[in-house]
């Protein structure tokens, strides 16, 4: 699947934006081995201007907050600026090989759940990973 980047001006695949973003300080997609879990979306603002994406979703966080807060503390350390773009849930399921992600975060509203999707996509080649906007 490709996406249109007006920050290149050209349309990529998710598998190459993942290896651009991969030689950044920051790996894209952290979340947890398996289960349910809340996730959010986060925007790493490069000092060129232009914007990476961040998943980041596990279970230990009782709030999308608790999550983006763990993020952006690492992120401040690395002197890197951030932005909550969002939140939900997935369910990583990885004896089926597959991932689902939906909902929204009641504090920081619905992430964009296909650019999450894409991420996790290209660092889980072989799963089935999909989303909707339903659910909470």
């Amino acid at each position: 699947k490709q996406w249109y980047n007006a920050e290149y001006g050209e349309f990529q695949t998710f598998q190459h934006y993942f290896k651009q973003i991969n030689l950044s300080a920051m790996e894209p997609v952290e979340i947890d081995e398996s289960g349910v879990f809340k996730y959010v979306l986060i925007a790493l603002y490069r000092d060129d201007g232009g914007t990476d994406w961040l998943v980041r979703g596990h279970a230990w966080g009782e709030y999308h907050d608790d999550i983006y807060q763990s993020t952006l503390s690492e992120a401040s350390g690395k002197g890197l600026d951030t932005e909550c773009k969002g939140g939900g849930r997935i369910k990583h399921d990885p004896t089926n090989r597959e991932i689902f992600v939906y909902g929204y975060s009641v504090g920081y509203g619905r992430a964009d759940h296909e650019i999450a999707c894409g991420l996790i996509r290209a660092k889980y080649p072989g799963y089935k990973v999909h989303w909707s906007n339903e659910g909470y």
